[in-house]
């Protein structure tokens, strides 16, 4: 067995998201075809996460089974793709592995990333959320302090058929300022659909003082979908990484 990794990163805006569709353009689908330009033939790849409309992505990892003999040395795979992409797409690094590797279901841990800025900014405005209103970045830390450790997310998720459920372990989830712009830090072991926009939404409205810790913790109880704030825009969401077990050497 052979499986071709990938390490990827992308400005997800002008994309309807990760996975393909039949009547929008993908980053899977943009990648895809590139693979079939080196090969000739088609090879399905499947990311760590599949990020919806508008977001990006600094790090995704996703692979794909190689069913016949690869014409590219492993060494110079991600050059080849990268010629046949657009420049919104790169591929950082790329491997080919011997053993079986899944991106999806051997992740241990994924992160993302949602930054905030006030002032008006032409460079941010593809990445990140501009929020004009007051807020108390005190009252943001501790709206995200509520949402660490194992809980059941139905509350701040969309409902999506697949999911079977919506219990997740948040292992970090804070705020950071940097140079004008607020960013959020969240680590779990899994995401469900929407879960981050959701969650970011719902913290920016408590640090306006609309809602109180307290609120948050029993929305999280309640487990209803009507009780979220409205989504975070897609923009300023980012894929930073998934984590693995240390001794899967993927790269």
């Amino acid at each position: 067995m052979q499986i071709l990794v990938l390490k990827i990163q992308y400005d997800g805006t002008d994309y309807a998201g990760w996975q393909i569709q039949s009547n929008a353009n993908t980053v899977q689908q943009e990648i895809e075809k590139a693979l079939k330009k080196i090969c000739s033939y088609d090879l399905r790849i499947t990311a760590a996460g599949r990020t919806d409309a508008g977001v990006h992505a600094r790090c995704m990892v996703a692979h794909s089974n190689l069913g016949r003999g690869f014409p590219v040395k492993k060494e110079k795979v991600h050059i080849a793709i990268n010629s046949y992409l657009p420049p919104d797409i790169r591929i950082l690094q790329a491997n080919i592995v011997d053993f079986a590797f899944h991106s999806r279901f051997d992740a241990i841990a994924r992160e993302y990333s949602y930054s905030i800025y006030k002032k008006d900014d032409v460079f941010l405005r593809r990445l990140a959320w501009q929020v004009k209103y007051p807020f108390s970045p005190a009252r943001l830390n501790e709206a995200a302090a509520v949402f660490i450790g194992k809980n059941d997310f139905t509350t701040f998720s969309k409902q999506n058929d697949d999911t079977l459920s919506y219990v997740c372990n948040v292992e970090r989830c804070d705020w950071q300022k940097e140079a004008g712009i607020w960013r959020l830090h969240i680590k779990a072991d899994r995401f469900v659909y929407g879960m981050v926009r959701s969650l970011v939404g719902a913290m920016i409205e408590s640090a306006r003082g609309k809602l109180s810790a307290r609120d948050l913790r029993q929305f999280l109880v309640k487990k209803d979908r009507n009780l979220a704030p409205a989504l975070a825009p897609a923009r300023g969401l980012i894929f930073e990484q998934a984590y693995y077990p240390e001794d899967l050497k993927i790269f």
